[in-house]
């Protein structure tokens, strides 16, 4: 097996995050440091991440958070600051997160075991729509709806077209509900800000069809088995 789809297959992260791993030098083979992204696995070869020994998971996990402001979804942070995973509190399988949502951003997050689950919906070529709701700054005219729809340039960047639908309009700030289906760093506060509005609180209501709904901020639970076949069949 591919050396960073056994490393995802272990819930230790993506395939991506793996060969930087690999390539960082924090992976061993048989206690060498392997910087060898290709290499692949044989039977009877130990493989360490970062100290530890890890093995594929045999049973998949797959949850929904409703992510909190104020959490990163790193699995560490040089800056001490709280982390999703201290939120997931009774699973003792390691679960890493599908994506990502910034330290100020609040809603839906994806976490799962299944490496390559979560190397599919996070690959641009599958366009998996996010959806986000934006508390935003003064008034977001007609026009700059259409810019947004249509995309804008977030700096060297020009963003494919998004859904943008105004839900409330207020003498100061405005409600909007955004659908990108890319994932660049901060983006919707980049959309929003190449417009001229700033986005003042930020938050991921749904991924594909499924939604946060009812769940508590903080809170998390298992995906059903009709949602986990729907995002494997995006």
């Amino acid at each position: 097996m591919r050396l960073n789809k056994y490393i995802s297959q272990a819930g230790v992260a993506s395939r991506r995050k793996a060969d930087e791993m690999t390539l960082n030098g924090n992976v061993k083979i048989n206690g060498v440091v392997q910087k060898e992204v290709g290499y692949d696995v044989k039977e009877g070869d130990v493989v360490e991440v970062s100290g530890r020994t890890i093995k594929p998971a045999t049973a998949k996990i797959y949850i929904m958070l409703n992510k909190p402001k104020g959490y990163i979804t790193s699995m560490k942070d040089e800056r001490d600051r709280p982390l999703v995973m201290e939120l997931i509190t009774d699973i003792e399988e390691r679960l890493f997160p599908i994506g990502r949502l910034d330290y100020n951003t609040s809603g839906m997050l994806l976490l799962t075991n299944d490496g390559d689950l979560a190397n599919k919906l996070m690959h641009p070529q599958n366009k998996v729509m996010k959806t986000y709701r934006a508390s935003v700054s003064g008034v977001i005219s007609r026009e700059r709806v259409a810019q947004l729809r249509k995309g804008v340039d977030i700096g060297g960047y020009i963003t494919a077209k998004a859904d943008v639908q105004v839900i409330k309009q207020g003498e100061r700030s405005a409600i909007v509900e955004i659908k990108i289906f890319e994932g660049k760093n901060r983006q919707v506060r980049k959309m929003f800000a190449a417009v001229g509005n700033k986005v003042m609180s930020l938050e991921r209501t749904a991924i594909g069809d499924l939604y946060i709904g009812h769940l508590k901020e903080g809170h998390y639970r298992k995906l059903t088995k009709a949602e986990i076949e729907h995002l494997k069949n995006i």
